[in-house]
């Protein structure tokens, strides 16, 4: 019988005892006492290796609900902190509106009511004591009508009152008010940090009579407007002023820049044409500088011929008018007064032209663009034995 070695057995048992203990962490070798045994003594390696991993993973997994436990308590403490600022705020209307006098709709109605009679008889107070003053002072009609309407412009023609509203579509003039300023001499300016803008001009016919050009140049006046000629009203024939020859040689022969005017009864636009070439044939032999105008008023003569004349018809002869004096390479303009450029024709189409505006009272009542304002008919100047109409230019054509 053979008898088996088993010295090599032992021997390889103890080697694989070493092996373990090596491999072991020393702090678990030494937290065991000698002659115990090891955990996991006798186990397969692999065994052991997911042994470990199932203690690491124990740690980490706490770590884990430890720090969701910690964000959960600090969402909670601000939901908390914004309930409590929402919990005051809330608090802070409730004493608000209870310290606040709330109306039902039909309390407000009455309210509104009674503020919107308030404010009407208070509104109908202050016009009565406007019109009160105005008349005390003298005012008339017009004027009273013209200080409560001011967004219209009010016409007094025919025994009657015209309302037309100040429209956007027209260009408006850009002068302010303000620096129209009467000097000493009772002569119109326009004023600007002290200079003065404006020139200072007349008007005039055979109605003034003989003129002294000299003094009227003396008297520091810039331009005249003279009388060319007119057109019959009844008959319709073409007259030349007697006076106007004798006047265009004087106001040029004193440094006076001249313009001329027309006063029109034409019937429609041949005539207008025929009275442009009239003045167009008389002017030819003078240095014009200042503009050729077509005066547009109403006629006081008992039947005139322009009588059934309406607004467009004056509308062309303006038209035909300006257009032949412009072809002729002079400036044209329409002479008128409130009753001309509100009643008599449609400003709109007469944009193009420049505007001669005849107005008596300060301060200006006329929104739309001018270039010359006729503002009195009872002026003084040397030179001038009567009684001369003055005006004051927005613009130096004679320069």
């Amino acid at each position: 019988m053979k008898h088996r070695d088993y010295s090599n057995r032992n021997t390889n048992d103890r080697n694989t005892n070493d092996i373990f203990i090596q491999d072991m962490d020393r702090e678990e070798l030494h937290s065991y006492p000698s002659g115990k045994t090891f955990p996991g003594e006798g186990m397969p390696p692999k065994r052991r290796k997911r042994r470990r991993r199932r203690g690491i993973a124990l740690p980490v997994f706490l770590c884990i609900i430890a720090l969701g436990s910690l964000t959960g308590c600090l969402f909670l403490v601000i939901k908390n902190r914004l309930l409590e600022t929402e919990i005051s705020e809330a608090a802070a209307y409730v004493e608000e509106m209870n310290n606040t006098v709330l109306y039902t709709e039909e309390e407000t109605a009455d309210m509104i009511n009674a503020a919107v009679s308030d404010a009407s008889r208070q509104k109908e107070e202050d016009i009565l004591g406007r019109v009160k003053t105005m008349m005390e002072n003298g005012e008339g009609t017009s004027a009273m009508l013209r200080e409560l309407y001011p967004g219209e412009i009010v016409v007094a023609a025919d025994s009657r009152y015209y309302f037309f509203p100040v429209l956007d579509t027209i260009r408006h003039h850009s002068y302010i008010e303000d620096q129209f300023v009467m000097n000493e001499d009772d002569i119109l300016e326009y004023m600007a940090d002290g200079e003065v803008l404006s020139k200072k001009g007349i008007d005039v016919s055979r109605y003034q009579g003989e003129i002294d050009w000299e003094k009227v140049a003396g008297d520091g006046v810039e331009y005249a407007f003279i009388r060319l000629g007119i057109r019959g009203a009844t008959e319709g024939k073409l007259m030349l002023d007697e006076t106007y020859e004798d006047n265009m040689e004087g106001a040029l022969e004193n440094g006076v820049n001249v313009g001329v005017y027309f006063f029109t009864q034409a019937l429609n636009k041949e005539e207008a044409v025929e009275e442009a070439e009239f003045v167009l044939e008389n002017l030819k032999d003078y240095d014009v500088s200042y503009p050729i105008v077509l005066d547009v008023e109403e006629i006081t003569t008992k039947n005139p011929r322009t009588k059934n004349m309406g607004k467009q018809d004056w509308t062309n002869v303006c038209i035909a008018f300006c257009d032949r004096i412009r072809e002729a390479g002079y400036v044209p303009m329409i002479y008128g007064n409130l009753k001309t450029f509100m009643l008599m024709v449609d400003l709109e189409q007469l944009e193009e032209y420049e505007k001669w505006f005849a107005y008596y009272r300060t301060p200006l009542y006329f929104p739309y663009e001018f270039s010359v304002w006729q503002y009195s008919s009872t002026g003084k100047v040397n030179g001038i034995d009567t009684d001369v109409d003055m005006n004051i230019s927005m613009k130096d054509w004679g320069e």
